[in-house]
C-alpha cells in the first residue's frame, strides 16, 4: 500500500494543490457574462470544455500521486470509462466543476470537487470554488478548514446546534422542488433559506452556516462525496431518507444518489 494512504492529512494537502490548480483551468473559460459553448450530454445535462480540461488534469495529477488507485470521474463515466471496483478498496470519486449550470450562466457558484473513497465511505475531500477564492477540506473527525484565498489561512469549521430562532435551511439555485421541501420541513421552524450552487450548500452546514440540506432532486456520487467527507469532518454527514448514512461506489445504479439531505449528526427530523 502507498504510504500517502496511510497519512490522510498530507495526502489531504496533495489533493488541495490539484483542485486549485485544476479551479484555475475552470477560470480559464469562466465568464461573468456567461459561457456560450456547453453541449449536452445524453441525459441532457450540460458540459463544457472546462469540465473537460479540469478534470484531465485532476486524473493526470491523482495517478502521478497513487497510481494504482481508480478513478470515477463525471466526465470518464459519461465517457464510458468505468473502472472496475469490484476489489478496490480505494477510488478516487471526482467532479471537476460541479454547477455547470452556475458555471453557463457566469455565476461564481461553482466548485471543483474531489474525495477519496475507502470501502464505500469517504476517507478525505476537498471542495474549491474558484471564483470566490475559497476551499473546503476534511479528513477525519475534527479535521474540517475553510481556507480563504484573501487570508491564506485555514480556519476549523464545525456544524452547529440548531438556534432557537429557528433553522436555516440551504436550497438549490437550479435544482428545487417547493412542494416536496414544505413536506420535508412540516414541523420543523424556520427562520430563513438560503440559496447556493453545487457543493457549496453542504459545506455551508458543514461551516455552521447552515443548519439543513435537503435534496429532491436528482445527484450523482461525485455531486456530494467531497462535500459529505468535509460534513463528516466536522460532525455531521449526508443521510437518505432511512437515516443511513451515504456509501459510494454503486456502479451498478450508474452512481446515482437517493433523495438526501445533509445535516449535523445530532440532527432529528421531526415529522
Amino acid at each position: 500500500m502507498n504510504k500517502l494512504l496511510s497519512h490522510p492529512q498530507a495526502l489531504t494537502n496533495i489533493v488541495r494543490r490539484i483542485a486549485r490548480e485544476a479551479g484555475e483551468v475552470t477560470l480559464d473559460y469562466f465568464d461573468e457574462s456567461g459561457y456560450p459553448g456547453a453541449e449536452a450530454k445524453g441525459d441532457g445535462s450540460p458540459v463544457t470544455e472546462a469540465d473537460r480540461a479540469a478534470e484531465a488534469l485532476i486524473e493526470r495529477a491523482l495517478a502521478d500521486v497513487l497510481p494504482d488507485v481508480p478513478f470515477v470521474g463525471e466526465e470518464a463515466v459519461h465517457d464510458g470509462r468505468i473502472p472496475d471496483l469490484s476489489g478496490a478498496d480505494y477510488f478516487w470519486l471526482v467532479d471537476a466543476l460541479d454547477g455547470t449550470k452556475e458555471f453557463i450562466s457566469g455565476g461564481g457558484d461553482f466548485t471543483v470537487n474531489i474525495a477519496l473513497i475507502h470501502k464505500d465511505v469517504p476517507l478525505l475531500g476537498v471542495v474549491y470554488a474558484p471564483v470566490r477564492g475559497e476551499l473546503y477540506a476534511g479528513c477525519g473527525p475534527g479535521t474540517a478548514v475553510r481556507w480563504r484565498e484573501e487570508t491564506g489561512t485555514d480556519k476549523p469549521i464545525q456544524t452547529r446546534r440548531p438556534p432557537k430562532e429557528g433553522l436555516t435551511i440551504v436550497s438549490s439555485r437550479s435544482h428545487g422542488d417547493a412542494a416536496k421541501l414544505e413536506t420535508f420541513l412540516a414541523g420543523q421552524k424556520v427562520a430563513k433559506i438560503l440559496k447556493k450552487g453545487s457543493s457549496l450548500k453542504i459545506c455551508a452546514v458543514a461551516a455552521g452556516k447552515a443548519d439543513l440540506y435537503p435534496r429532491f432532486g436528482p445527484t450523482c456520487e461525485w455531486d456530494v462525496a467531497a462535500g459529505d467527507a468535509v460534513l463528516r469532518s466536522a460532525d455531521g454527514g449526508i443521510f437518505d431518507h432511512a437515516g443511513g448514512l451515504f456509501t459510494y461506489g454503486h456502479a451498478g445504479r450508474k452512481f446515482l444518489n437517493p433523495e438526501f439531505f445533509a445535516a449535523p449528526q445530532a440532527f432529528e427530523i421531526t415529522q
